[in-house]
């Protein structure tokens, strides 16, 4: 494809993203009470947890603060809940890349990139509690600690977005060996650093501080990479079979070997010696 092709391509998509985010921001919107509900649970998961030692309680701050919260969280409930469409729209702009016996796994992208992402903004949901209690909790005795909302919706946001995404890094480690990028061997031989990588990867991005989601992200991340190192060694096996299969595709039964065949005037040389002796 040309580059024009490829851009008309790449354009069209985010259109059909960007309708997909607009559809579900609206219909999101009507549900905002539940979203409200939903996104201050962790906060008073950590509030219980604290009891009396902590003085803390989450406010609005401003005459616009309500209705900008409301649309960030059906924004985030469509980036959410859509999941499975836009990351199929990425691998369909990769798909035309690829070669036809591999872009059978269109398929199973589709399947499994939506729900590890869901799957990973669950986990993030899990363990924010666990954060915020630890965050909260060097608040003095002394002092109550006002929280406004849309500074905690942010919080929310990275940490549930930094596990969503964190879990399809694997799969896209999968798509880079099918494009022949990066092959089984090499993430085997690199697996240490990868692994030491991974961590440092969760202390960076966690928004919290606390060891507990440090490991709560790495841990997946880690188990999910060992996943793609075994999909992406049973690729390169497929792959390495087809190409020893293709080496002799081409050939008819009457062309030659590559074998040699035995000079003729060497076995009659040799003949006539024999009877002389």
């Amino acid at each position: 494809m040309a580059l024009a092709d490829h851009l008309r391509e790449i354009r069209a998509r985010l259109l059909k993203v960007a309708l997909l985010l607009v559809v579900g921001t609206v219909i999101a919107f009507f549900f905002y009470q539940e979203l409200f509900d939903l996104i201050r649970g962790p906060y008073q998961d950590a509030q219980q947890s604290l009891g009396k030692d902590v003085s803390t309680e989450i406010i609005f701050n401003g005459v616009t603060d309500p209705l900008m919260v409301q649309l960030k969280m059906s924004g985030l409930a469509a980036v959410v809940l859509g999941s499975p469409f836009w990351l199929y729209q990425i691998w369909a702009f990769i798909l035309p890349g690829l070669h036809p016996n591999e872009r059978r796994w269109t398929r199973i992208f589709a399947a499994v990139a939506g729900p590890l992402f869901i799957a990973g903004v669950a986990v993030g949901y899990y363990v924010l509690p666990k954060g915020l209690e630890v965050l909260i909790g060097f608040t003095p005795d002394s002092v109550q600690n006002l929280v406004e909302f849309s500074r905690y919706f942010s919080f929310f946001t990275r940490m549930l977005l930094v596990f969503g995404i964190a879990f399809e890094i694997p799969l896209f480690v999968v798509l880079l060996n099918l494009a022949g990028v990066v092959s089984g061997k090499s993430l085997g031989k690199h697996r240490p650093w990868i692994i030491l990588g991974t961590f440092v990867f969760a202390a960076v991005a966690t928004p919290s501080t606390d060891p507990f989601s440090m490991i709560m992200l790495a841990a997946p991340m880690t188990a999910l990479f060992f996943i793609s190192e075994l999909i992406a060694r049973f690729i390169d096996r497929g792959r390495a079979r087809r190409a020893a299969a293709d080496q002799f595709a081409g050939l008819g039964d009457d062309e030659s070997s590559p074998l040699e065949a035995p000079d003729r005037g060497d076995d009659r040389r040799s003949s006539l010696s024999d009877e002389d002796d």
